[in-house]
């Protein structure tokens, strides 16, 4: 699967961070369903066709573990930041987003709503 660095553009003390690009439906669909850990400088970019509030919508059904859930516009600004939490149905931006970021819980207090986010995977292998 292929990596993307992830950083944010507001903030200049913004730490290391990779996330595997999902733009598949089957990607998206397993997401991080059923992994008990996840790396606390990596996550998960998952890739929808279009800016949509419920296409951008996230379950946390059969997950082990609670994730912090940002969403980006198609200008990769964040439009919303939630603490998503294990077994609950479903999660909605409050704004139309095309990007969904899936990382720790620890990554909340890096990201503000407005805030620039760039991708690069020129560098990654």
């Amino acid at each position: 699967m292929r990596k993307v660095k992830i950083r944010n553009l507001s903030h200049s003390d913004f730490p290391a961070l990779l996330a595997d690009y999902c733009e598949s439906f089957l990607c998206q669909l397993r997401g991080l369903t059923f992994q008990r850990t996840l790396d606390k400088d990596s996550g998960l970019l998952l890739v929808q066709g279009r800016e949509s509030r419920w296409e951008a919508a996230i379950h946390m059904l059969f997950m082990w573990m609670d994730i912090t859930a940002v969403w980006l516009n198609d200008k990769k600004q964040v439009v919303d930041i939630c603490q998503a939490l294990r077994w609950r149905p479903i999660y909605v931006p409050k704004a139309p987003a095309k990007y969904i970021l899936e990382l720790s819980p620890d990554w909340q207090q890096y990201f503000k709503v407005g805030d620039q986010i760039e991708f690069d995977d020129t560098c990654v292998n």
